[in-house]
């Protein structure tokens, strides 16, 4: 059995653990060494807590021999984005201008998963500040997909979904902010769920908190959906924070699909899609016709493009923000992230005001949608992975904007700026072998439907069991 194979999926590894049939000590074993043989060429992990992560796994191995389990995620190590604050771990952010940055207090979806019983075997890559969809870091170097190491990620999360496609640790955190879980996630062939603002509780304050999400990256809809019963409800830290949820997200994988009114668009603000990822997309949406009985209907939505809606909230929350603290140190940042920065200075409080507005509009034309549909279809990307060391891919360079990213981005911000759950499940490949990403967006609150449709098609086109060529 190859290094790869060996490392199971959480609800395997939890339930193993919990019977005594896997020792966690050799599954962080397993994983140590799976990250020692792949990532100088992949760029997932930063630092790696290899003996305190042992330790850990020693002592939930005698807890559970004895019958003592912490929580449904005893013994299991994961990947942690390093935008987290971590009590008593670097925290570089991915920021040459943080590579000391030490928190003094867990975020609660560290502390969340620690009570649940999960170890933390180190810190994956991030773009600086979480700022792009790409995977460029000074830090960290590059992001690669698995699937073709000559190509990126995507970002921001772009460690933890490396990590977790190529078999590194069962499952790893990720934020998103206009896509972060979901673009790395289409590019590697993992499974990503955004969702609804204030699911699950973020801190520290953000300046663009309106557009920003915590939650995991999983190789199976099923094990997102047990992290995500751990990782949600309330917390005093995050005013924004939604009550628990009323019923089992894992319980909803579980049940029978729910009779549904589904949307499908193939594209959104006229974008042009590859024609591999239109195909891929087109025979996901006839075999969930033909195979799971779903009433699909097609649709035209005629919203306008809100990106700049999004990159005056992006762009002057997090460059005036930042802009503060780095604004004489712009020499050791991104190079996109530092004109961000600079730009930001061009808006002022009545365009920011505007901004929100018109977010609050956007918010109110999408909501409408779910009033005659339970659920959304449409691409996550419309481009396919392209080259590790650009930006963008070719026709999609928009160098004039303060969020460059937007532009090969279009159908994953907008449910940042309406709070929609909205979910990357993969679908097929290209040609050349690259995942594929379908976009399952939900009415807000509703992710129980979301994974509930997630699980069926996950049964319909298993995923878990193809591995990259490592």
């Amino acid at each position: 059995m190859s290094d790869f194979a060996k490392i199971p999926s959480v609800l395997d590894a939890s339930a193993a653990i919990r019977e005594c049939r896997l020792d966690p000590a050799s599954l962080v074993r397993d994983c140590i060494d799976s990250i020692k043989s792949t990532n100088q060429s992949l760029n997932a992990f930063g630092d790696l807590y290899e003996e305190a992560a042992l330790e850990q796994a020693r002592e939930m191995a005698r807890e559970a021999r004895v019958g003592r389990v912490r929580g449904p995620l005893h013994g299991v190590p994961f990947g942690i984005k390093d935008l987290f604050y971590t009590q008593g771990l670097r925290t570089t952010r991915g920021s040459l201008t943080a590579l000391d940055f030490v928190p003094e207090r867990d975020a609660p979806i560290i502390r969340r998963l620690k009570q649940a019983g999960g170890i933390i075997l180190g810190k994956t890559a991030t773009t600086e500040f979480g700022w792009t969809g790409a995977s460029t870091s000074r830090v960290f170097g590059n992001g690669r997909t698995p699937w073709d190491q000559r190509l990126t990620s995507g970002g921001s999360s772009s460690g933890s979904a490396i990590a977790v496609a190529a078999r590194m640790v069962p499952a790893a955190l990720g934020s998103d902010g206009g896509g972060s879980v979901r673009i790395p996630s289409a590019f590697c062939g993992t499974f990503a769920l955004k969702a609804t603002l204030g699911r699950i509780p973020t801190w520290p304050w953000s300046a663009t908190e309106m557009l920003s999400h915590a939650g995991p990256i999983t190789r199976t809809v099923r094990d997102s959906a047990l992290l995500f019963d751990v990782l949600s409800g309330p917390d005093a830290l995050d005013h924004q924070a939604l009550p628990a949820p009323q019923a089992s997200y894992l319980a909803a994988c579980e049940a029978p699909l729910v009779p549904l009114r589904v949307a499908y668009c193939r594209t959104l603000f006229d974008v042009a899609v590859d024609p591999q990822i239109a195909a891929a997309v087109d025979a996901a949406v006839s075999q969930m016709r033909e195979e799971l009985g779903v009433a699909v209907e097609e649709i035209h939505l005629d919203w306008q493009d809100p990106v700049r809606i999004f990159e005056t909230l992006w762009a002057a929350g997090r460059g005036i923000a930042y802009g503060k603290t780095l604004a004489d140190r712009l020499d050791l940042l991104d190079p996109g992230f530092a004109r961000l920065i600079e730009g930001a200075g061009r808006f002022d409080l009545e365009q920011y005001l505007d901004a929100s507005r018109a977010r609050a509009q956007f918010s109110n034309q999408v909501q409408q949608l779910f009033e005659g549909y339970d659920l959304l279809l449409l691409p996550t990307l419309p481009v396919l992975p392209f080259s590790a060391d650009a930006v963008a891919p070719p026709g999609f360079e928009r160098p004039d904007s303060l969020v460059p990213w937007a532009a090969w981005t279009p159908f994953t911000y907008p449910f940042n700026i309406t709070g929609n759950p909205a979910a990357s499940i993969p679908c097929g490949v290209s040609r050349e072998g690259l995942p594929i990403g379908l976009q399952v967006v939900g009415a807000r609150h509703q992710e129980g439907a979301v994974f509930n449709l997630c699980a069926h098609l996950e049964a319909i086109n298993p995923w878990e069991q193809r591995i990259p060529d490592l």
